[in-house]
């Protein structure tokens, strides 16, 4: 009896000039049908591609197309560090992050990492569909930031695209000037700068975050929606109970796989 699986790939990234992991997810119906799209789910702070587990992504697809809820299709998430996904220096580097965290904050050309490495990397490795109506991305806090303004900067690449709980800060934070060299920089990157000061083209997507959510996210998703909605964008953008969580994420779960299957 076929069953899904999950591949952890060791990827040799030449533009961090290091080691980077993948894990991709493949449904028991990969072998049996020619090409299927492809969602690329990033990762928050603090955290790596180890969230196919800890988010109970494997299960809950697995669940939702054992039942015909969603279509078949294959899930990566790609580790990316705590990097924002920004061309935040040209050569990797490690720096501590200010305060008492302890955290180190990982300086790159994260964008180019991912946008020309490992998006061409899982199409060439695996039967996806190799245009922008098969390719989705999405993310949690750092990585739905992350998710928004790939989506936005790279719009001939992704059709839909999802900020669950994302890190979208009003200001440029202290904290984050290391990945952000002017306010002109963090433009580039603020999806909401990027939605006021562009169009964005046939693109579905998604907005959510806890009514207790500790950043007040729900703010910044509230700014990006209205701006979108005035844009004619096909846009949704939902407070659900919940915190800063995994456990918000894992119990929403269902839902965001539903929106990325929706029909293309």
């Amino acid at each position: 009896m076929q069953k899904s699986k999950v591949e952890t790939i060791n990827f040799n990234s030449e533009v961090l000039s290091k080691e980077m992991a993948i894990k991709v997810y493949l449904p028991k119906e990969y072998e049996d049908i020619e090409a299927l799209p492809v969602l690329y789910f990033l990762h928050g702070r603090s955290q790596n591609e180890n969230i196919m587990e800890e988010m109970d992504i494997r299960i809950k697809a697995d669940k939702l197309i054992e039942k015909g809820e969603i279509e078949p299709l294959i899930i990566v998430c790609p580790r990316i560090d705590n990097s924002h996904g920004v061309n935040s220096s040209f050569s990797y580097k490690e720096l501590l992050e200010p305060g008492d965290s302890g955290r180190i904050m990982n300086l790159g050309r994260y964008e180019d990492y991912f946008i020309k490495e490992v998006v061409p990397f899982i199409d060439k490795t695996f039967n996806t569909i190799k245009d922008r109506r098969g390719r989705y991305i999405g993310g949690i806090s750092a990585g739905g930031y992350a998710a928004l303004h790939n989506a936005f900067r790279h719009q001939n690449m992704f059709s839909k695209v999802g900020g669950h709980m994302p890190a979208l800060e009003l200001r440029l934070e202290e904290e984050d000037k290391a990945y952000y060299s002017d306010e002109n920089v963090w433009n580039k990157y603020n999806p909401i700068y990027i939605a006021s000061n562009n169009d964005i083209f046939n693109m579905k997507v998604y907005l959510d975050a806890g009514d207790k959510d500790e950043g007040e996210f729900y703010k910044g998703c509230s700014i990006l929606y209205k701006i979108l909605e005035e844009k004619k964008v096909n846009c949704e953008n939902y407070i659900f109970i919940g915190n800063h969580s995994g456990e918000y994420i894992k119990s929403n779960m269902q839902k965001y796989l539903k929106f990325y299957n929706e029909e293309r």
